[in-house]
């Protein structure tokens, strides 16, 4: 079978053409020299893939006759990645910046909400009188009551 077709059948890839694009990118090999799309994979070989800046080996356990169901895939081949690949995937995770840098532009839908959702409304009820705020009346500050004007 096909190296393009393989790596679709087991899933690797969405579709047959984006499996094909990746592998003309150098960024599938097996044992150690790069491949072409026609290459025949046979079981046994190990299978380099660069993906998501993760270097994932497979091994080929059975040449599957079609595209199969996420639930089959393991009987087909074996994952032998390191270890230090997946910590690697994690971490990258984990520190993704979410939020726009300084410049790129007005807020989002989501990041207004978030914004107020922080700011909350609580503030506006709060100093909804300004001179009660700071404290003075409404006659100001010198006049404390109105007898004394007499």
């Amino acid at each position: 079978m096909r190296i393009d077709k393989f790596l679709w059948c087991i899933r690797f890839y969405k579709t047959r053409s984006i499996a094909t694009e990746e592998i003309k990118k150098n960024r599938v090999s097996v044992g150690t020299s790069a491949v072409k799309s026609s290459k025949e994979v046979k079981e046994g070989d190990v299978i380099k893939i660069r993906k998501n800046q993760i270097d994932y080996k497979i091994k080929v356990i059975q040449i599957p006759k079609s595209r199969m169901g996420a639930k089959l895939v393991p009987l087909h081949i074996q994952d032998v990645t390191d270890k230090e690949q997946y910590e690697l995937l994690k971490l990258r995770k984990m520190s993704q910046d979410y939020y726009r840098n300084k410049g790129e532009g007005r807020p989002t839908k989501k990041d207004r909400r978030e914004m107020d959702e922080y700011v909350g409304n609580d503030i506006a009820s709060d100093f909804t009188d300004w001179d009660d705020f700071f404290g003075e009346t409404a006659d100001g500050p010198e006049n404390d009551s109105p007898e004394s004007e007499d």
